[in-house]
């Protein structure tokens, strides 16, 4: 063999020996992200729908990748089973009450799957063991969602187009109030009223402010009436006096009504003498009589002092009666 096929030789052996190579790093690479040949535990979760998840997808904890998905399989009832690997150094951070969750690498990415939660003082997952799920977020729910909701916005965007119009042309109250003048007139007079209902307020609650602060002031009548004992039994005594003076008002005002009433009654002496004229014809006449004899008794008696029988005795009785009055006098002079 000369040196030229020789050196071929080595070179085609190089080339395939770097070919097995790379093969064999491929095969390693991929059996370890498939985790072909390191201790892993075997868990299955059991799902409605997994929504296109497949064989090989990625299994993720708190956002670290921890294994693969191995086999994906209907059961007896028709639902999903999926067989998942878990590298063995990390099971220890997943409990036996995890949840699986179907999500996605991204918004339209692989299908993959997320384990959740777990209590610190519940077991670690062993092999064999079944995870609780829960159904994830669809993208395609989502996307039947964000159909919908394009939809209302278009339909909302239009009612706002037709009630801009509708102000527009000034039709109802807005768009009165947007284009009527004297509806702006109107508006503007009313904001003036309630301003000055606003002022007149304010200046009511100040004076009440004013008048709460005298009746705070001691020595004011309103003060003592509110906080003096001694004036408000004062008062209640005065009240009481009143009630009762009311009361005899009303019952001597009640007997002077009854006596009025009397006087217009025939029954008794008063109330015939006001009312019979007969009765008063005799007492006019009663009364000349008694005039009359009265005017003879005087003529009677001025002539018995005329008599020399009875004229010593009225000198006598003239005579006490003058010593009488000078005693009077010099009584009141001393």
């Amino acid at each position: 063999m000369n040196s030229a096929e020789r050196k071929r030789s080595i070179i085609v052996g190089l080339f395939v020996f770097l070919g097995i190579a790379i093969l064999l790093a491929g095969i390693f690479i991929m059996g370890g992200q498939q985790n072909r040949f390191g201790n892993v535990v075997h868990v299955t979760a059991v799902f409605d729908n997994v929504g296109g998840l497949k064989k090989g997808g990625n299994v993720w904890f708190s956002g670290v990748k921890i294994g693969t998905i191995r086999e994906v399989n209907f059961t007896e009832d028709s639902r999903v089973e999926i067989d998942m690997v878990i590298n063995e150094a990390s099971k220890e951070y997943v409990r036996k009450d995890a949840v699986a969750v179907i999500s996605s690498e991204g918004f339209i990415g692989n299908k993959m799957i997320v384990i959740e939660g777990g209590s610190s003082d519940m077991a670690y997952i062993e092999n064999g063991d079944q995870l609780r799920s829960k159904e994830g977020n669809d993208t395609e729910a989502m996307m039947a969602t964000l159909q919908v909701n394009n939809q209302n916005l278009v339909s909302i965007t239009d009612d706002i187009k037709n009630l801009s119009e509708r102000v527009r042309r000034g039709e109802g109250t807005i768009g009165a109030f947007f284009t009527d003048s004297m509806m702006a007139v109107n508006m503007k007079a009313m904001m003036l009223n309630l301003n000055q209902a606003a002022l007149n307020s304010k200046r009511v609650s100040e004076n009440l402010e004013r008048f709460t602060a005298q009746l705070n002031n001691k020595g004011g009548l309103t003060n003592e009436l509110l906080t003096d004992t001694v004036v408000f039994k004062s008062l209640k005594a005065s009240v009481a006096q009143l009630e009762s003076v009311t009361q005899n008002t009303s019952e001597l005002t009640k007997n002077l009504s009854d006596a009025s009433s009397k006087l217009n009654d025939s029954d008794n002496a008063l109330g015939l003498l006001l009312n019979d004229p007969e009765t008063a014809d005799q007492l006019k006449q009663t009364m000349g009589n008694l005039e009359s004899s009265t005017y003879k008794l005087d003529r009677n008696m001025e002539a018995l002092q005329s008599n020399f029988l009875f004229r010593g005795f009225f000198r006598r009785e003239a005579k006490k009666a003058e010593a009488a009055l000078k005693d009077s006098i010099e009584n009141s002079n001393q």
